[in-house]
This record gives C-alpha cells, structure tokens and sequence, in this order.
C-alpha cells in the first residue's frame, strides 16, 4: 500500500512559521516527484509547490514564493514544506502528493495524504 502521512500543521499566528513533513511508504519515493497543495473550505485545491526526484528542482505558487521551501530526503522517504511570514491567506488543508510527471496540475499527482490542517491567525 502506498501511504502518504502529512503532519507538522496546527495554529500559528500571522509572521509565524511551521514546518510540514510527508512521510512516504509503499513506494519507491526516490522516483516521483514531490507536491504539496492545499485546499481552503468552498475553493479548489490549489499548487503550492513542487521538488523533482532528480535533480532536486523546486517550483512554487507566486503566493507563497520567498515564503515556503519545499525540500526532500529520498534516504528517509520524506518531504518537507518549510512555511515562514505566514499569512491568514495560507489556512488551508495541506497535502502532500506524489507524481511521475511534475506538474503544477492535480490531476498529475498519483497518490495523495489526509492532510493535515494549517491555521494562521490575524
């Protein structure tokens, strides 16, 4: 079974950071491409970023650029999403996904986690 566990969201205030982790089995994780999205209640769930397998390429949303990094370790089948200046905006469910063809795009992505919630107060 390829199982995809997010954590590392909770409530933090605006300025503030979190740090997400994925935590992949199942899978050879050293293959696939990497995303983290997130989905506010009522909208669609939107590309927030992206790593290659190899080499580790990184792509993000305009609105979070300067603000998230996105990284990788295939030696521990994990990724991460560094959040810093987090903003109200970013509340949202966040999901880590896997997928062979990088992409911005949902529909690419493979396999997908629960999600785990990232609040942000004013």
């Amino acid at each position: 079974q390829v199982q995809l566990v997010e954590s590392g969201g909770g409530l933090v205030q605006a300025g503030g950071s979190l740090r997400l982790s994925c935590a992949a089995s199942g899978l050879t994780f050293s293959s696939y491409a990497m995303g983290w999205f997130r989905q506010a209640p009522g909208k669609e769930r939107e590309f927030v970023a992206g790593v290659s397998w190899v080499p580790s390429f990184t792509y993000y949303a305009d609105s979070v650029k300067g603000r998230f990094i996105i990284t990788r370790d295939n030696a521990k089948n994990m990724v991460y999403l560094q959040m810093t200046s987090l903003k109200p905006e970013d509340t949202a469910v966040y999901y880590c996904a896997t997928t062979k063809v990088l992409s911005r795009s949902s529909n690419s992505y493979d396999n997908w986690g629960q999600g785990t919630q990232v609040t942000v107060s004013s």
